[in-house]
């Protein structure tokens, strides 16, 4: 903890952790919000499920794209334009009572304008701490993110249960416009330029580390999507149990991810974490009882927070500063894609078997993620006493010979 204190004492750190915070929040609430509002509206998961899929489809379509406009066009431009969008779409799914296309075309336009923050503070992130501190800077910020997952499924949760679905949308799009404010105002989006990447599109995912890590990323989503399905259909939409149990898996992972900043991350790293999150999800399956489920996906929370963590670390060494917000774009897209099959797969078995076909759509999952890691390990950079900075840009600089 005393090297987050130092962390924290860096300049700016704070702030720019906490505006990026507020910026993401509405992304634990979404979701969520998404399945209360059109579950209750046609009375079925598999709708709600349907319309989830398709914004995260539209978001993970985005997320490359945005993420490379910001070295193009600016970041707080790209920022701005996507967060008025994206608050209008959310808006157009509370207060409309349209058929269900409509309702999915919404969902991925507000995927598609989803605001880039996470990128493009990862990117930020390398450049206002020295390397030694840079680990400890991800798995904090891992960690910290989860604040959003304690707290997010609760408010959102109890607003719409308890006041109106509508309302609940609607909290999401004030906090939206608020946060994004706040983030693009900060002055290290002014400081740090991303430069416009020389590489064609897509060429980044030729380097193994981030084509893994998108990989990783979208089983891992995967299974959490599912379990929030699966939690929400378990103790229904009459009560707090969904919004509290979500957040035990979330506190889980807040734990998890502190506890590790300090540990070395090598090629087994990724293995070894995505095993305490399937070793929970696999015990979830046992019994339906809110004790259990809580418990055990307080155990798999461990692990979420340090393969994220690690996700970040690997990926950002892995390629070149200007490569590094679209690197981040395909990790989060490979994440978006998981949460769009995590929340279909899972919401069409709960209308067929019950809620315990989500936990077991998160099982497999997370397990299929675990063997990836073991089997494509080597794949995976050897971050111990090395500089997890992004690799340099280098140019060719003319000179004349006289």
């Amino acid at each position: 903890m005393a090297g987050y204190r130092d962390l924290l004492r860096t300049p700016g750190v704070g702030r720019i952790i906490a505006a990026q915070l507020t910026a993401r929040f509405p992304s634990g609430m979404t979701s969520l919000a998404i399945l209360l509002h059109i579950e209750h509206l046609t009375g079925s998961y598999g709708a709600a499920g349907l319309v989830l899929a398709a914004a995260s489809i539209g978001q993970a379509i985005a997320g490359p794209i945005t993420s490379r406009w910001m070295g193009a066009w600016g970041m707080r431009q790209v920022l701005t334009l996507t967060t008025l969008v994206c608050a209008a779409s959310i808006t157009g799914i509370a207060v409309l009572e349209v058929p269900l296309p409509v309702f999915m075309v919404l969902g991925m336009v507000a995927g598609l304008s989803t605001p880039p923050v996470q990128p493009a503070v990862r990117t930020i992130y390398p450049k206002m701490v020295n390397s030694r501190q840079l680990n400890p800077l991800f798995s904090l910020d891992a960690s910290l993110q989860e604040i959003i997952w304690i707290l997010a499924p609760v408010v959102v949760t109890f607003v719409s249960t308890q006041i109106s679905t509508v309302v609940g949308l609607m909290l999401i799009v004030v906090i939206l416009l608020g946060g994004c404010a706040w983030f693009i105002a900060s002055p290290e989006l002014g400081r740090v330029r991303i430069p416009r990447s020389k590489r064609r599109f897509g060429k980044v995912l030729t380097r193994p580390a981030v084509l893994l890590c998108t990989l990783v990323g979208f089983l891992l989503i995967g299974a959490c999507a599912a379990v929030e399905a699966g939690v929400v259909a378990t103790f229904g939409e009459g009560g707090i149990e969904a919004g509290v149990v979500l957040a035990v898996f979330s506190l889980g992972s807040l734990a998890g991810g502190l506890a590790s900043g300090g540990i070395p991350i090598g090629r087994w790293a990724m293995a070894r974490r995505m095993g305490i999150v399937t070793l929970g999800l696999v015990v979830t399956t046992i019994s339906l009882n809110v004790w259990w489920v809580g418990g055990s996906l307080l155990i798999a929370g461990i692990g979420v927070a340090p393969v994220f963590a690690a996700v970040s670390a690997m990926t950002t060494a892995s390629v070149k500063f200007s490569d590094t917000a679209e690197a981040f774009g395909w990790v989060n897209m490979g994440q978006l894609i998981g949460a769009a099959a995590g929340s279909a797969v899972a919401g069409f078995l709960i209308d067929g078997m019950g809620p315990v076909g989500a936990y077991w759509t998160a099982a497999i999952f997370a397990a299929v993620g675990v063997l990836v890691a073991v089997v494509f390990r080597r794949g995976f950079p050897d971050l111990r006493g090395r500089d997890p900075s992004p690799l340099p840009d280098t140019t060719t600089i003319p000179i004349q010979i006289i």
